[in-house]
């Protein structure tokens, strides 16, 4: 199968990860880096033997067919209408846009140009979450009712060298963690039909604790603590709470319940993770993980299924519709909360074709 040709726009942090994970997976062939700074493109290439590019350049390399966009969150939509316009697929990192308007256009021209978008989280293509799809899908479960999800913590200016943008439009713990969270329970149960949601900010301005602008004031203009309620198609009602306002807890990330059992699933963040199931009346029992790629990051496993799309013909399973979904929904929680109503989803993407179980490592066919 001939390769398909990489291009990656935007060195920053997250690009270390992609380009560790790329070369695990065979299909792929990075063809250059390359970003705004040229700095950081050529630190990003001599790190990972590479070839440094301008952005023009990129996406004039006919051997690139989709570009990976590692920008920040306020031009994913600007750098991937570029890409598109290239004649090129794009792979966005999450989320999609900042609004559902801003990235609709997006998949617009995408549509129009007959070329692909995907998008971040691709996690739950790892092992498990696959396990638990397998899980639900074989009926273990029953039929699902219920379900919680849960992300809080103290914020990122405990850790973070540049926290500020987790605080700004586009920021604040639904956006930045809410991706993985939506996404693992569309892929499990579905897309979700209707949202009611109540937010809250409880500082105008935090203090970063982090080096090295440790001491230093920030503004914080965004809700940092996103609570409620998913009506799924199907009928399962999820509970959620995203938050950067809590010092410590002791809830699971994710936790399904059926008819016939309940369910946890690992933290959507990661490829893998504990799985444990109940039955009624009875205690948890670990499950073994069935399908691959659980045991590490691999923060580009969504870019090499696109790269098997392509060459297979078939749809790929961290799509621009999925995306879009997962974005509407959580836009969804301040319309809510701001109008004192429940919000239909308009969106209804079908679930993302499960993996099998007996892949062979660096292929997804």
């Amino acid at each position: 199968m001939n390769k398909v040709g990489i291009g990656i726009i935007g060195c920053g942090n997250i690009s270390d990860a992609y380009l560790k994970a790329i070369v695990g997976f065979p299909l792929l062939e990075v063809r250059g880096v390359a970003d705004i700074r040229p700095e950081a493109a050529q630190a990003a290439a001599a790190k990972h033997g590479l070839k440094a590019q301008t952005i023009n350049a990129l996406l004039r390399d006919d051997g690139v067919e989709i570009v990976v966009n590692l920008t920040i969150p306020e031009v994913h939509v600007d750098v991937g209408l570029q890409v598109l316009a290239a004649g090129k697929h794009v792979h966005s990192e999450k989320p999609l846009g900042l609004t559902v308007a801003d990235a609709s256009r997006l998949m617009e021209m995408a549509e129009r140009r007959q070329l692909r978008v995907g998008c971040a989280p691709d996690t739950f293509l790892g092992g498990g979450h696959q396990t638990c799809r397998a899980l639900v899908d074989d009926g273990v479960l029953g039929c699902v009712v219920a379900g919680t999800a849960f992300f809080m913590c103290p914020g990122h200016e405990r850790w973070h060298p540049n926290p500020a943008f987790y605080y700004q439009p586009g920021g604040g713990p639904m956006l930045d963690m809410g991706p993985y969270y939506i996404t693992a329970l569309v892929n499990l149960i579905g897309p979700v039909a209707r949202v009611s949601g109540i937010t809250s900010r409880s500082r105008a301005q935090r203090m970063i604790t982090s080096e090295p602008l440790k001491g230093q004031l920030m503004d914080v203009t965004v809700a940092t603590h996103v609570a409620g309620t998913l009506e799924f198609a199907s009928g399962a009602v999820v509970s959620i709470a995203t938050s950067f306002d809590v010092p410590k807890h002791t809830c699971k990330p994710i936790e399904l319940h059926g008819t016939l059992a309940s369910l946890q699933v690992p933290d959507p963040n990661r490829f893998g993770g504990p799985i444990a199931l109940a039955q009624p009346g009875q205690d948890w029992v670990d499950q073994a993980t069935t399908h691959g790629y659980w045991d590490g990051n691999f923060r580009s496993i969504g870019v090499a299924d696109m790269a098997h799309a392509l060459r297979s013909g078939r749809a790929h399973r961290a799509s621009g519709e999925l995306a879009l979904h997962a974005l509407e929904v959580m836009e969804a929680f301040q319309v809510s909360s701001d109008s004192g109503r429940h919000v239909q989803i308009a969106s209804r993407p079908p679930r993302p074709a499960p993996l099998p179980a007996s892949l062979t490592p660096g292929l997804l066919e």
